[in-house]
Order: structure tokens, then C-alpha cells, then sequence
């Protein structure tokens, strides 16, 4: 589903992405971990190019994300059509995000309505179904600030949904969050890893990461350190830069 070759990534002279190889496979959940600055929410923009890459490509489902190849070259693909490759990309942000001057509902029916055209009454059915899904379907007609964040963030998660997307990125979405409100959040996530979403989620829930990934990724300064089943990086890690993260939030 996901194809990552040879990324790099810099931000004027400070290279952020140095060279990640990665696959994904459909209905599988990827969890990455990592310090704070090893490039891991960098990786999840260029997945749906909102950040461009220096070098190297990214393919979801088989179709390159943001270029088009012409012979040995990439050429950047025009907005319009970067937009509409976004919509099979589910963006879940860790501070949500949500418009504050519409409804719980409009929030959801928005992006249906003006980037797939769906009729506003359609949309809105599937919203509701939504809400229902993420159990805030009593909050169809409030406002977000009369939400708590971890309402917020499911709001945000089933306005992602929405547009049905064939992959969903997650970026740090518990980090914005009180405590006890975590789990709320994190129980979706896992309803969604038991329907085969294919999800990439950077966290550092290390619980989340056993229970729920297929494959977990360790990033540090740029690079992939290690990656495998939750089995042999959390509890066997092969280097020892793992060893040394894990024993600090363990």
C-alpha cells in the first residue's frame, strides 16, 4: 500500500529525512517511534506531500504521491492534483484541527461535500454513521470548544474517515491530550486496526504500540534505526540506540 524509497528531506542546511526506506502493506498498522526531532512526523508529511521531498519517491496504492514519472524524471504534479490525491490519504493531526465555526457535523461534511461532491444530505447520513462509529453521536450539533480534547481528536478521526481514504496517518494523536483521556482516543484507533485500516501512527504509546502494530519503526537523526514485529523491537531490540530509547520510556 505504502512504498517509501530512498526519502530525503532537508530544511535549509538541516537534513531531517535521511534516506528511509519503508513498505506498508494493505490493512496492516505501522507504529513509529522515537525521540523528539528524528524526523518522524516529517516522514507522515511527505506521505501526502505536504512537505516535498529533496530526492527519492513515495507511491500509495501503486500511484506516486505528488510527481509524475517521464522517462528517469518526477515532475511535481499541480495542486489540483496533489489535493486529489490527498483525499485517499487520512491526515489525523495532534491538535485536531477542527473549523471552531462549525458544527461537529459540518466539520464531517465539509470535505465530502466540496472535494468529492457528494450531496450534503448524503454526507451527512454517513457523518452521523460516523459519529456513531467513534461513539459521539449525541455531539452532531455542538461546537468544538464545548468538546473535551479527546472528543476533539475523535471528531477529527471520523472527519478523516469521511472521505473514505485507503490510508490513514496519524501524528502523534494522543500528545495534545489530559491523561485520562487517552484511551478514548487510542480505543478507536484499535477499532480501526480490527477493521484492516492501514494506518501509519506515530506515537509514543509503547502499550499501543505492542498491542496494535504489525510492524514497529525506530527512528533516529533522519533514519530508520530498526524496524519489525512489536515482539523484536520492543522486547529483543538488535541495536543499541533502540535499547538506550526504550529504556528511557519503558
Amino acid at each position: 500500500m505504502v512504498e517509501v524509497r530512498s526519502v530525503h528531506k532537508s530544511f535549509g542546511a538541516h537534513q531531517v529525512l535521511r534516506g528511509i526506506d519503508l513498505e506498508v502493506r494493505a490493512g496492516e498498522v505501522t507504529v513509529v517511534l522515537g525521540p523528539s526531532g528524528s524526523g518522524k512526523s516529517t516522514l507522515l508529511r511527505t506521505i501526502n506531500h505536504l512537505e516535498k521531498v529533496d530526492s527519492g519517491w513515495i507511491s500509495v496504492d501503486g500511484t506516486l504521491v505528488g510527481y509524475r514519472r517521464q522517462g528517469d524524471k518526477l515532475y511535481e504534479l499541480r495542486e489540483r492534483e496533489v489535493l486529489r490525491q490527498r483525499t485517499s490519504i487520512g491526515f489525523v493531526f495532534q491538535n485536531f484541527n477542527l473549523f471552531p465555526h462549525l458544527t461537529v457535523l459540518e466539520n464531517i461534511v465539509e470535505a465530502p461535500v466540496s472535494a468529492l461532491g457528494r450531496a450534503r444530505k448524503q454526507a451527512a447520513e454517513a457523518a452521523r454513521k460516523l459519529l456513531a462509529r467513534v461513539g459521539l453521536a449525541d455531539k452532531a450539533d455542538s461546537y468544538p470548544r464545548r468538546l473535551s480534547g479527546g472528543q476533539q481528536q475523535r471528531v477529527a478521526i471520523a472527519r478523516a474517515l469521511a472521505l473514505e481514504p485507503k490510508l490513514l496517518l496519524f501524528d502523534e494523536p494522543t500528545s495534545a491530550l489530559d491523561p485520562e483521556l487517552v484511551g478514548e482516543v487510542l480505543d478507536v484507533i484499535r477499532d480501526l486496526a480490527r477493521q484492516g485500516t492501514t494506518m501509519i501512527v506515530v506515537t509514543h504509546e509503547i502499550g499501543f504500540a505492542r498491542e496494535v502494530a504489525d510492524t514497529v519503526v525506530f527512528m533516529d537523526d533522519g533514519r530508520i534505526v530498526e524496524a519489525g514485529p512489536p515482539t523484536e523491537v520492543l522486547d529483543n531490540p538488535r541495536r543499541e540506540r533502540t535499547r538506550a530509547f526504550l529504556s528511557k520510556v519503558l
